[in-house]
């Protein structure tokens, strides 16, 4: 049986980090192995535990999450990172995607798809809010000509087609399972033909090649 994940929580705000803290240990199945309000206790947790993913509010007091994350990367610590915030600034966005971050989640998200996509982060996938879709495909251009799309999308089954939506969307593949009737392994397959299909390496990019093809398809 494989180790629950392990993960380390940076919020300010006890009843958030609590709150968090109990979702994914309880629902979500993983371990919360530190969980702290204050940045400068970061790098000595990150270091005695080890974690597969650090979480990190944007908007702390003493020093917002970015700035936190720079500084741990500074001193050589490399542990992927997710933020999950209130802020939907596509700057905020663009300047955490540059530093690498795995995810960026809002706290207005469904408890269920906070707890699936950090998840999925923690496994080495990126995951980014469903409702910053739009904005991280502006950001994030395919570099294929939009002639191209129709001939890629063609390729597709109805199937895929239908799925390829639904991630455009932001959903996790047992949202999917569950709107689709269908088994959440056969999801799993779908996906990967749909990627192999549209030569990408993820869900994220799967998604931002939906809207770019749909907003082409409306000009």
């Amino acid at each position: 049986m494989n180790a629950p994940l392990k993960i380390v929580l940076v919020e300010d705000h006890a009843l958030c980090r609590n709150g968090l803290t109990d979702l994914l240990q309880q629902r979500g199945r993983m371990q919360v192995a530190a969980a702290t309000g204050d940045p400068d206790k970061v790098a000595a947790l990150l270091q005695e535990h080890q974690p597969d993913l650090v979480v990190l509010d944007l908007r702390m007091p003493t020093v917002d999450g970015l700035t936190l994350l720079r500084r741990l990367r500074g001193a050589g610590i490399e542990t992927p990172a997710l933020i999950l915030t209130m802020s939907d600034a596509q700057e905020d966005l663009a300047a955490a995607l540059r530093l690498g971050v795995k995810g960026y989640l809002l706290k207005d998200m469904d408890p269920e798809d906070v707890i699936a996509a950090i998840g999925r982060a923690a496994r080495g996938e990126l995951v980014v809010a469903p409702s910053l879709m739009l904005k991280l495909a502006q950001m994030l251009q395919t570099g294929r000509p939009e002639a191209e799309r129709p001939d890629l999308l063609a390729s597709l089954t109805e199937r895929e087609r239908e799925i390829l939506q639904h991630l455009a969307r932001g959903e996790s593949n047992k949202t999917i399972a569950r709107a689709l009737d269908i088994s959440h392994d056969t999801v799993k397959l779908h996906v990967r033909h749909i990627l192999a299909k549209l030569n990408l390496s993820s869900r994220v990019e799967a998604a931002v090649f939906a809207v770019e093809a749909r907003a082409a398809a409306t000009r």
